[in-house]
């Protein structure tokens, strides 16, 4: 257990962005009253979303960094 969240976090580290599931990484995603397309909620458009564990590691970092002061 411990081996797969330190590899689930290298792997944040390495590549801190996800494909995002709303769009399947397209960056558009349908709107439920039109039948047009947008730009995606989630993503912003980009297809991208942080991971979770890349949240975890920048609040982990910030604390630290508050502590400091």
């Amino acid at each position: 257990m411990i081996l797969v969240t330190l590899g689930y976090l290298t792997a944040c580290v390495v590549a801190p962005f996800g494909r995002c599931r709303t769009c399947h990484a397209t960056g558009r995603a349908r709107s439920r009253l039109a039948r047009a397309r947008r730009d995606c909620r989630r993503c912003a458009g980009t297809g991208l979303r942080l991971r979770v564990g890349r949240h975890v590691i920048n609040h982990l970092h910030d604390e630290y960094d508050a502590s400091k002061r």
